[in-house]
């Protein structure tokens, strides 16, 4: 085995040691370090040779090398092609980019093999599609594609894990779209690593990405992601693609979400909602009246909360439970919804309004999967809390919007317009907004709805019904 060498290689910064360690001296990652072979057998050729080939490939990344004046360049290499998912092209901006590298990543049985294979058979009714299976025999992918009602001449399909192999192809087939599922398990002969490992998958996205760039494909990698929720492989593989999508959710659950982590031709404020049937991925244009669906009526902790996702104002149902504790140390359980972010409401209304959150404990939940990550949130979540507390009722009617600082203020919130407007839509007809907002901002709400100021969290406890007996 003459010419292989061992390495540990950092999966964050691929920083490299002879030895493992349990902390990368370079970014400070703790066991990031994992074992790689990173040197040929003389048998297939000099090591010198392939490291030059690899070289060479690099180098190709990024098409023309000659520089070019920004004003000659035409507008047509940013043309944009629509997936058929209105909820996918949102997230993305508007649809694949022409040259572009999206990386698709989530939790197995999440539905990205799904999605993918659906937006094959829309965008292969006008354009050419290359889809590349490293995972699955074509039986199998047959199967599933008639399930969900995809099919075409336009569509093709190769089952190979050789990159040179998919390479040679392309250059047979010319697709305007590539697909390959997934990254992970993709490797290039040139390199002794077996599939998966840092170098692999570092060579094989390399060669993708160079094929987007210089044949202007729009290329999709689909991820994998490993125990601890991160994208599997290096972490360079997220700096060298365009966007980065997660596919979010629970597979117990039906509701899907996908947020762009990363986008350089779009935001990444944006999310998409899906639903999982048995015919597949099907769009759900409205969030907000799917997640209030089956609301329960009259029952304390209970609150809406109006928040902005992207441009798109959504309304999430948020649940508290606060009970009698008998261990000494409360316990606290969130879904959804920040540890810390918590912890501090609690601790706000323990001080403020003498609430003994300490003696009790406390669970969290956010309907439908979704996650809460807005601090418009906080009014509401606080309007759950107390309510939970006191058995009293939070009104049906009622949404609260506003953020809740240290002193148990009620501050000021972006897009408190579009917020009033959704709710208004959805059939609310008391909104609890921060003061600041109304005095500064001069907002109306429509005939029937009543906008109630809100300074501190002192004000949330007369917006409560009566306790129940």
């Amino acid at each position: 085995m003459k010419g292989l060498k061992t390495v540990y290689i950092c999966s964050s910064c691929e920083y490299e040691s002879i030895k493992w360690a349990g902390r990368c001296p370079r970014c400070g990652a703790w066991n990031s370090f994992v074992e790689d072979v990173i040197e040929l057998p003389d048998k297939t050729g000099s090591a010198d040779g392939k490291k030059q080939a690899r070289a060479e490939l690099r180098d190709s990344v990024g098409g023309n090398a000659d520089a070019v004046p920004i004003d000659k360049i035409t507008e047509d290499s940013c043309i944009r092609t629509a997936t058929g998912q209105s909820e996918l092209d949102r997230v993305l901006g508007g649809g694949l980019v022409k040259g572009s590298v999206v990386l698709l990543t989530g939790e197995p049985g999440i539905g990205k093999s799904t999605l993918v294979l659906q937006i094959s058979g829309i965008i292969s009714k006008s354009r050419v599609l290359l889809y590349v299976s490293g995972e699955e025999s074509p039986g199998q992918i047959k199967l599933r594609a008639k399930r969900l009602g995809v099919s075409g001449s336009s569509l093709y399909l190769i089952c190979e894990s050789n990159t040179d192999r998919i390479m040679k192809e392309c250059e047979r087939i010319k697709p305007d779209v590539l697909i390959v599922d997934s990254i992970q398990t993709m490797y290039t002969p040139g390199s002794a690593s077996s599939p998966g490992s840092i170098a692999q998958v570092r060579e094989s996205a390399l060669a993708f990405i160079s094929k987007a760039k210089n044949d202007g494909t729009s290329v999709i990698l689909i991820g994998h992601v490993n125990k601890e929720g991160t994208i599997a492989g290096p972490k360079v593989l997220e700096h060298m693609v365009d966007a980065v999508l997660c596919f979010e959710g629970e597979r117990q659950q039906a509701y899907r979400i996908i947020r762009a982590v990363k986008n350089r031709y779009g935001s990444t404020d944006e999310i998409g909602v899906f639903e999982m049937t048995d015919k597949g991925l099907c769009e759900v244009p409205d969030p907000s009246e799917v997640l209030l669906a089956g609301r329960p009526k009259n029952v304390s902790g209970n609150c809406a909360a109006c928040m902005i996702e992207g441009t798109r104002p959504m309304i999430a149902e948020i649940q508290a439970l606060a009970t009698d504790t008998g261990f000494p140390s409360p316990r606290r359980t969130v879904n959804g919804i920040d540890y810390n972010r918590m912890c501090m409401i609690s601790a706000v209304l323990e001080k403020r309004l003498g609430l003994r959150f300490s003696t009790k404990d406390l669970y969290l939940n956010v309907i439908g999967g979704l996650r809460v990550d807005e601090p418009a949130s906080d009014a509401a979540l606080s309007l759950a809390m107390i309510s939970s507390y006191t058995d009293r009722p939070v009104p049906d009617s009622l949404v609260a919007i506003g953020e809740i600082g240290l002193a148990g203020e009620c501050r000021a919130v972006s897009s408190l317009e579009a917020r009033v407007r959704e709710c208004e839509r959805l059939g609310f007809t008391e909104i609890a907004v921060p003061l600041r907002n109304v005095e500064k901002r001069k907002i109306t709400a429509g005939p029937g709805v009543k906008l109630i100021p809100v300074r501190s969290v002192f004000e949330l406890l007369p917006l409560l019904g009566e306790k129940k007996e």
